[in-house]
């Protein structure tokens, strides 16, 4: 017997509680869901701290924590027809934020893990030594030299900051055609230097 629909007559069961499908959040859903503009803004309007606060509690940055926000609603916005209703739209809800938050996570581990192994890492703390800026100048410089397609995915990634995702967009590829641009410069880079 689900737990939630034990009668509240059974001694020691749990209060019912209430169908989790109705109310305000769930009207604006279904409006949404059949092409209300402005009921999909007032959505996103009362959604958008608790997608926030998930992201930033996982994350721990604001930044990251915004893009995910934004990430969510673009999501939102694109599969909101898909929601069939079968659990609360508050679980639908946390499940695409956590999504967003592991995509966010493994791109922040691909990237930590790459400037490592490329070794210029830039640290925003101080401003490099005269002599890390000329290392630095001269790898960018190197960097330029690069066949097209991997130079432009590390001039994106790295000196950009970008996602690989975001990085494929602008490329014109998808995500693992970057990384395999990155592979390749880094076997360049490591020949030339």
């Amino acid at each position: 017997m689900n737990i939630a629909n034990r009668s509240a007559e059974t001694p020691g069961a749990p209060a019912a509680t209430p169908d989790r499908n109705t109310g305000p959040t769930a009207e604006l859903v279904r409006l949404a869901q059949a092409g209300d503009v402005a009921a999909f803004e007032r959505l996103v309007a009362l959604q958008y701290s608790f997608i926030f606060k998930t992201a930033y509690r996982w994350l721990g940055h604001r930044s990251d924590a915004e893009d995910v926000t934004q990430t969510v609603c673009m999501r939102l916005a694109n599969g909101l027809k898909s929601f069939d209703w079968r659990a609360s739209f508050t679980s639908w809800l946390y499940r695409i934020t956590l999504n967003a938050v592991h995509d966010v996570q493994r791109s922040n581990q691909r990237r930590q893990r790459l400037e490592s192994e490329m070794s210029f890492e830039i640290n925003d703390a101080s401003p490099p030594t005269q002599e890390d800026q000329l290392a630095l100048n001269a790898l960018w410089q190197v960097v330029r030299e690069l066949p097209d397609k991997q130079r432009d995915a590390v001039l994106l990634v790295y000196g950009e900051h970008m996602s690989h995702a975001e990085a494929a967009k602008i490329m014109g590829c998808k995500d693992v055609t970057v990384a395999w641009h990155i592979h390749n410069a880094r076997k360049a880079l490591k020949d030339r230097l």
